[in-house]
């Protein structure tokens, strides 16, 4: 794990700030839903790194980062099963594609007030 990046700090301070405002897929039973192009998007801009992806067996392409080399998936949990990866290169404008600006502001701003 990189120094820099405390993959559970992290991960309680997005589960602190993911809602329905940050998906629409949001429930209290499953906080991942849908949150992963949105997520990947304020990870990318706190820690830097590359936004990757992963076509899922529905169709539709999950979204997570590489920082310093490492894969981090912070919304894995809504998933029933293991995740294979694939690590396609990504980038913002394809995170964005699967969000909006509304989600995306809401979560930086709520995951910048749990630091």
């Amino acid at each position: 794990m990189n120094s820099i990046v405390d993959e559970l700090s992290i991960l309680k301070r997005l589960r602190r700030s993911w809602s329905l405002q940050t998906s629409s897929k949001w429930t209290p039973s499953n906080p991942a839903s849908g949150q992963c192009s949105v997520t990947a998007l304020v990870i990318n801009d706190s820690f830097g790194g590359e936004i990757l992806k992963t076509r899922l067996e529905t169709g539709k392409w999950h979204f997570y980062n590489r920082i310093s080399g490492n894969r981090f998936d912070f919304t894995a949990s809504q998933f029933s099963e293991p995740m294979r990866y694939n690590d396609i290169p990504s980038n913002r404008d394809e995170a964005f594609a699967e969000t909006n600006q509304i989600q995306f502001r809401s979560l930086s701003s709520a995951f910048i007030k749990t630091s």
